[in-house]
């Protein structure tokens, strides 16, 4: 084994989790996406990666060899759904790629996998069935697993966003994983992360709005395809941006210019609205990071995002199991 970690990248999105893995000590061999728009982001950040833009279910590993035998395979795969859709088969595509990216170990045959999902499949009895079919394939292929939910906002996200998290190893290195802790003891607020940009064109009330939002911004939702123009996300969301001075229903082109007078009411159409490059931040992508596309395909890739600080702690704690000395298990 040599320093260097490489990794499949299944689901890639905008390149949050492998930008995040990247930052921990990994280079993808290949990452695969079925949007045309998200292959176009990934491309125009790191051009030199290998993207490959398919659909999971048709994806053929055998003619990628550089797949095969890798240190991690990830997916930060598109969200099941919440447990009332659960009962009528709204989930089936996502659970399709759920299957299909376990499948997948039986080629590719890496040392780790890492699966994101929401943090009901960890352990909601809605999702017992699929769990088990995971659990039976990694014993079958020889790895041992633990299921656990992250909060993004305990690794410095301003965003409260609750993951839930699958990893598997193989033996021996299965006993040398820890799931990550905290890398901040406080929280990062709305304000806090936004105070900046609020200001970029002279609004003078921005560190005003700062100051008073002062809760971690609710989770962003990417929505679905079929869905309209962007928003901030279902109606509790909404409620929650509007507590702090937020109109989430739509997004702005721009942040306020000098001559904005915040409302200071209740009135949510008054009420300022964030740009896409807000909820980028939100997200914690890297500022030199490029979303490409129009307003609301930006948007959707972002809300559907591993903000990559988290994907680096998930890969730093894998790749501290996959390095450790022999016998240290």
């Amino acid at each position: 084994m040599t320093d260097q970690l490489v990794f499949v990248d299944v689901c890639a999105g905008a390149g949050g989790l492998a930008s995040g893995l990247e930052v921990a000590g990994f280079s993808p061999t290949l990452l695969l996406d079925n949007k045309r728009q998200a292959c176009e982001t990934l491309l125009a950040n790191r051009p030199q990666w290998n993207v490959v833009c398919e659909d999971l279910i048709d994806f053929l590993p055998e003619e990628h060899p550089e797949t095969l035998d890798v240190d991690l395979l990830s997916a930060g795969l598109p969200r099941v759904k919440a447990s009332a859709a659960v009962g009528r088969g709204d989930s089936e595509p996502e659970l399709r790629l759920l299957k299909a990216a376990v499948y997948l170990l039986h080629a590719v045959q890496p040392r780790a996998l890492l699966l994101e999902n929401l943090p009901a499949l960890v352990d909601s009895p809605v999702y017992a069935d699929i769990r088990s079919f995971i659990e039976a394939e990694l014993a079958h292929l020889g790895y041992g697993f633990h299921w656990f939910v992250l909060n993004a906002a305990d690794f410095g996200v301003p965003q409260e966003r609750l993951q839930g998290v699958l990893v598997a190893l193989k033996e021996p290195w299965f006993r040398a994983f820890a799931p990550p802790t905290p890398t901040v003891s406080q929280h990062v607020s709305a304000g806090r992360a936004l105070r900046r940009s609020m200001g970029a064109r002279g609004w003078r009330e921005a560190d005003a709005w700062a100051d008073q939002a002062r809760a971690v911004a609710p989770t962003l939702v990417g929505g679905s395809d079929n869905r309209g123009g962007p928003d901030l996300g279902p109606t509790g969301t909404k409620r929650a941006w509007a507590r702090m001075g937020v109109n989430a229903g739509t997004l702005a082109n721009e942040v306020p210019g000098p001559d904005y007078v915040w409302p200071r009411s209740t009135d949510v159409a008054e009420m300022l609205k964030l740009t896409v490059d807000q909820a980028a931040i939100l997200q914690s992508f890297p500022q030199e990071w490029q979303i490409t596309g129009q307003k609301t395909a930006r948007y959707r890739q972002i809300g559907h995002a591993t903000p990559p600080p988290v994907g680096r702690a998930l890969g730093a704690a894998i790749a501290t199991a996959l390095r450790a000395p022999a016998g240290a298990q």
